[in-house]
């Protein structure tokens, strides 16, 4: 079953009832709607004047449920994940712990690899010239130490969109952009976790203030898909401010199509498929990363 991204941005108050998400009007506690919990992958909170009870977030952690908390300009700032979410979470944590440098450092030449080609895909999408990111793939070496990612996003970026920068906090849409990879960041940690692996130890982000450097790493070939939604959105509707409509747009990702493994599936389920391979690479029962293929 495809679990549900929730998003509520309005004032609300948020309770359990019966194993169910119940979103109440504040000040009447007129019922807005219910969710059942075991549907909810993500609950993403944009407002102030959101109230939730402990006994929602319990049950939400029990059911490996991401909340976030969204800031002053509606971008997500906070995610609750639960501590863990597997069984056999210890003897798992003890192959990421014991993994190699040099499997490390193939792994990540691997994610490059599948993100420059997923990349090159959204290019060619949209009759953007995209020769030169396959020869940048091409020459991709074992922990990419000749930097062909960022020459290769150089290059993406400068074609994909006119007259654009990609940075944090720069211009449109960069709003888009950072939102949509948020909510991404939170499957792909979700996924992590259900996994049973920290998030916060990575392949190859090392950031020691970041708590998700694993969850960076894995995203990195799924950014493409986000960027293509983006794209789209922007030119069918002809505007790239972050409006509650292309919030909802965005916050589609999770069921996009994509082909892994030989096999179209949603994203979210694919994202998967992913860390449960990244597992076995660690464990050594898998020598690739299954990551997926955008056309």
């Amino acid at each position: 079953m495809i679990k549900r991204t929730i998003y509520v941005g309005n004032p609300s108050y948020l309770k359990l009832k019966l194993e169910q998400l119940v979103v109440q009007e504040p000040e009447t506690r007129e019922v807005k709607g219910t969710v059942p919990i075991e549907d909810i992958a993500i609950l993403m909170l944009d407002h102030y004047q959101i109230t939730i009870s402990n006994q929602l977030l319990i049950q939400l952690q029990g059911n490996n449920v991401t909340v976030i908390s969204c800031d002053a300009h509606h971008l997500p700032l906070g995610m609750m994940l639960p501590i863990h979410g597997h069984t056999e979470y210890s003897e798992r944590i003890k192959h990421q712990l014991a993994a190699s440098e040099p499997l490390k450092k193939q792994l990540w030449k691997q994610t490059v690899e599948q993100k420059i080609k997923n990349q090159k895909a959204v290019l060619d999408l949209n009759h953007k010239i995209s020769e030169p990111l396959e020869e940048y793939r091409l020459t991709v070496k074992s922990g990419d130490p000749a930097n062909r990612e960022g020459l290769a996003a150089q290059y993406y970026w400068k074609h994909l969109f006119e007259n654009f920068s990609r940075r944090r906090f720069g211009e449109a849409p960069n709003n888009l952009l950072n939102f949509g990879y948020a909510v991404l960041r939170s499957i792909v940690a979700r996924a992590l976790v259900c996994s049973g692996l920290l998030p916060v130890l990575g392949i190859f982000h090392r950031n020691k203030y970041n708590p998700y450097c694993l969850a960076d790493d894995i995203m990195e070939p799924y950014r493409p898909f986000v960027d293509k939604l983006v794209y789209n959105y922007i030119l069918s509707s002809n505007n790239s401010d972050l409006t509650k409509a292309a919030k909802a747009n965005i916050l589609t990702i999770a069921t996009q199509d994509v082909f892994i493994d030989g096999l179209v599936r949603p994203l979210f389920v694919a994202v998967s498929s992913t860390t449960a391979s990244l597992y076995k690479c660690y464990a050594g029962e898998l020598r690739r990363i299954k990551y997926p293929e955008l056309d």
